[in-house]
């Protein structure tokens, strides 16, 4: 049997594996860290999909709406008649929430109209109660499930929640709160949706 004599140990072979070893552990530690963090940040389409989203209003037709794509979720916007503004401040009564004091929307939101403009309306179109999409019912169509003294405004198909032309949920309806206002600013012409805009 035999044993290890120090002395027959050469101390540049050791130091020289030593280093070595340390060296290719570091460049491994960073070839596999490197991906790792960069995992770590969104991709460009993912910052993409969450940037602002413009439309120019002066292609929506007034009493019309329009839907687009936001962070993954639809939005209305609605260029409201000066009938469906009128109409606004008659609902007060049948509402849950008239004043918007318990809804989410932007500082520059909180009015009676729940926008920055009368006649420009941006919703993110998703029922506050369990997550469906709601539809335009105007009150120009004939009286039906909706009753004859329906004031216009949406309807949710998958519990009967009804909303106003300002997102306001009408009162016994199973939606907590008001549909929600995403923050949006003008930019000329065009209706800006960014939930990153200051203020909001």
């Amino acid at each position: 049997m035999s044993a290890i004599v120090l002395n027959d140990v050469d101390p540049k072979k050791r130091r020289t594996l030593v280093i070595g070893g340390s060296v290719v552990g570091a460049v491994v530690g960073v070839a596999v860290a490197v991906p790792f963090i960069g995992s770590m940040f969104p991709s460009e389409r993912a910052k993409a999909a969450g940037g602002p989203v413009s439309y120019a209003v002066d292609k929506i037709e007034p009493g019309q709406m329009v839907t687009i794509e936001y962070r993954g979720a639809p939005h209305w916007i609605m260029n409201r008649t000066p009938e469906m503004i009128a109409q606004l401040g008659k609902n007060d009564a049948l509402l849950a929430d008239p004043k918007s004091e318990g809804s989410k929307q932007p500082a520059s939101a909180k009015n009676a109209n729940r926008s920055i403009r009368p006649d420009i309306l941006v919703l993110r179109a998703v029922c506050t109660h369990l997550g469906c999409v709601p539809s335009l019912r105007k009150k120009v169509v004939p009286a039906d499930d909706l009753g004859a003294d329906w004031p216009g405004g949406f309807f949710c198909p998958c519990h009967q929640s009804k909303f106003d032309m300002s997102g306001r949920v009408f009162k016994g309806m199973p939606a907590p709160t008001n549909l929600e206002v995403t923050a949006y600013r003008f930019d000329g012409d065009n209706v800006v949706i960014d939930a990153d805009v200051k203020g909001a």
